[in-house]
């Protein structure tokens, strides 16, 4: 490549063995130079400069970011510091390029994505081997069709190490083992041959399966796992850090087979070639051009820094491998201390978790509650594991958000644990509110409400739940024995307001009207189905909504403070609704009308003038109406928390509300 006027100025951060390779091989490259160094003392800093002619050394990692002549940083830390640090040298201005796996697991590593969004730099996860010639010849001849129709993927890196437990091979604090050390690799070889056989970047497998052993350390030592892809492709990939295999790629299609014998280096700057074995034919030997694996990948960052990531490892790639390393580890039963549900988990860069100075939130008051609520709620029922939600609620509460929404019946109990070690290990209980569930059919009734708010409490490791919401009501009971026990927890402090979650208007009223009566803590809060697409149906048996005009006047008129779930009308202006498109049953049943894709039509023309998404005014529709809106929001990764957040800014005239709904 022609090399550009002003070369890369590439910082260090670490100072190990594959550090050394890297600072030995971008002297070399047409666009980068290595100028600092940084590590956590100054001799070793200063030792690595010495032997690498690297004239600005630095004793701490930070002192490496705060340099003005540093451009890019290569992460070359252990695999649980990748997070931190990637994190922090995004917020520095300095592009990345971060040592695989980018994050020990998925949630991670969107934390780090969601970095570079916020601080426009580029981010990309080292797989060095994907920016080679080699590399994209393998991908060209199997999108060229010269295996015929591909069937199956064979892929291997593993290695045997001489076992020492506290190695960063093995040790659990430092990640060790081999699906995120040198797995990868073959799995994202195997899904970068699936998507060229089909003609795309890169294919995501529709399940996977694998055996394993796991040591004990915790590290997986070997394990091999079978990848399914649609359309019949099949791979198996392998790895291990104390068993050898041999180092291959095989390819197998209708019409031959590919061999690869030096996939993950390709030579290293020697001659290399793939074998091509096809039926009826002598196997041909096809040369790629040598290259310098690292001088490669760093000509590859500076080829794409202004797009912010790399064809060769785009962050939608990055997300789909790790699934997979996550999927793997799952199947042989591997997980690290700090992945387990009792661990007191860090923030992402160790800090402690406070709302950013440009947090774009907006707050409400709750009568008999002392504490900003976010007028948007997070929902508390799409997180897998402890570092999934840690990742989306700090990511939330940073963005001004104070407010969760969980339930007893969620993950069957996981969620309010999710949230209750999330919150220990915060320490923040006092500064965020918690909206508890119960009683959902078919446990409709007051003993179940004392049992599960008992239970619910335990789980999310609190004496008390800000609000209390029941899930559902039970016509068949009168609203005096709900009101009474509500009443008695309210008394007791354990929950300090409380309202019904698809209740109709009518029982909401005599829940009242006895509350007063008999000098009772009254129903205060709803919690039904709003959104600007009007709701014909509800996805749930004993759901409710409050889209018809007369419950639209008993909210006008009563001011309940509303808790709107499926406020974005499951997706209907995010582009998946279209006249056509009537593959989403429950969608379709729900909310396609002529009535609502006019709205639709209108939520893009009123977004297109004042340039946001149509979900920003959807979002915005809610946020105006005449009495108190809290829309509840079920982001399951960080960024559709961050595409949620533009309708909190939308300023909206009456004129624009009624014509939106006219």
């Amino acid at each position: 490549m022609t090399a550009p006027e002003t070369k890369v100025r590439w910082g260090i951060i670490g100072t190990g063995n594959i550090a050394s390779r890297f600072a030995s091989q971008v002297p070399t490259s047409a666009t980068g130079e290595v100028v600092a160094v940084g590590s956590r003392s100054i001799e070793s800093a200063n030792a690595f400069a010495d032997k690498w002619d690297i004239a600005n050394r630095h004793g701490s990692y930070d002192d490496l970011l705060a340099d003005p002549g540093v451009d890019a940083v290569y992460i070359a830390t252990p695999h649980p510091m990748h997070v931190e640090w990637a994190i922090k040298t995004a917020e520095a201005g300095k592009h990345v390029l971060c040592e695989k796996p980018l994050a020990i697991n998925k949630a991670w590593a969107e934390a780090m994505i969601e970095a570079a969004v916020a601080n426009d730099v580029f981010l990309m996860e080292a797989y060095m081997y994907r920016c080679l010639p080699q590399t994209k010849l393998i991908a060209q001849l199997v999108r060229d069709g010269e295996l015929g129709t591909v069937h199956q993927i064979q892929a291997t890196f593993a290695f045997a190490s001489s076992y020492r437990p506290e190695s960063r091979i093995f040790a659990d604090d430092l990640a060790g083992g081999g699906i995120l050390d040198v797995g990868g690799y073959p799995v994202s070889m195997a899904r970068l041959i699936a998507g060229a056989a089909t003609g795309q970047p890169f294919a995501d497998p529709a399940a996977v399966t694998a055996v394993g052993h796991v040591g004990e350390t915790g590290a997986d030592e070997w394990s091999v796992a079978t990848l399914f892809f649609d359309g019949g492709v099949t791979a198996q990939v392998s790895t291990g850090v104390r068993l050898r295999d041999d180092n291959q790629v095989r390819i197998y299609g209708s019409e031959g087979y590919l061999v690869v014998e030096d996939p993950w280096f390709g030579g290293d700057g020697k001659p290399t070639h793939v074998t091509l074995h096809k039926a009826g034919e002598e196997p041909r030997d096809i040369s790629a051009d040598p290259a310098l694996i690292y001088a490669a990948e760093a000509d590859a960052v500076a080829a794409a820094i202004e797009q912010r990531q790399a064809p060769e490892m785009s962050w939608a790639d990055t997300l789909g491998n790790l699934t997979v390393q996550d999927a793997w580890r799952k199947a042989i039963g591997q997980q690290y201390a700090s992945e387990r549900d009792d661990a007191i988990i860090p923030t992402a860069t160790g800090r402690p978790l406070a709302r950013k100075p440009d947090a774009p939130m907006k707050y409400g008051r709750i009568e008999g509650l002392d504490k900003d609520v976010s007028r948007l709620v997070m929902g508390v029922d799409n997180q897998q594991t402890l570092t999934h939600a840690a990742a989306i609620f700090d990511d939330f509460v940073e963005r001004g958000g104070t407010t969760f929404d969980t339930a007893y019946i969620y993950g069957g109990g996981r969620g309010e644990k999710l949230l209750g070690q999330w919150i220990t290990s915060r320490g923040n209980r006092d500064e965020i509110v918690v909206i508890g569930k119960g009683a959902h059919t078919p446990h409709c009734d007051p003993e179940s409400i004392t049992r599960q708010l008992t239970e619910s409490l335990e789980r999310l490791q609190t004496d008390h739940v800000d609000l209390y919401l029941m899930h559902r009501d039970n016509e068949e009971i009168p609203v005096s024995e709900f009101v009474d026990v509500l009443d008695e927890h309210y008394k007791a402090g354990r929950i300090k307001a409380f309202g019904g979650s698809n209740w109709s208007t009518t029982r909401f009223d005599e829940a009242i009207a006895y509350a007063e009566a008999n000098g009772k803590q009254p129903f205060t809060l709803l919690s039904n189905h709003l959104s600007l697409a009007r709701a014909y149906d509800v996805p749930w048996k004993g759901c409710r909504h409050v889209s018809d005009d007369e419950s639209q006047a008993w909210l006008r008129d009563r001011q309940v403070a509303l808790f709107p779930w499926s406020s974005q009308a499951r997706g209907f202006f995010t582009g998946r609704a279209k006249p056509e498109d009537r593959s989403d049953e429950e969608l379709v049943r729900c909310f396609y009308s002529d009535e609502n894709f006019r709205r639709l039509d209108r939520a893009r023309e009123l977004g297109a003038a004042k340039g946001v998404e149509p979900t920003a005014i959807a979002l915005a529709w809610l946020l105006h109406q005449p009495y108190p809106v809290f829309p509840l929001i079920g982001p399951r990764h960080i960024s559709e928390t961050r595409t949620s957040l533009p309708g909190l800014s939308v300023e909206l005239t009456p004129e624009e509300v009624a014509w939106l709904t006219e």
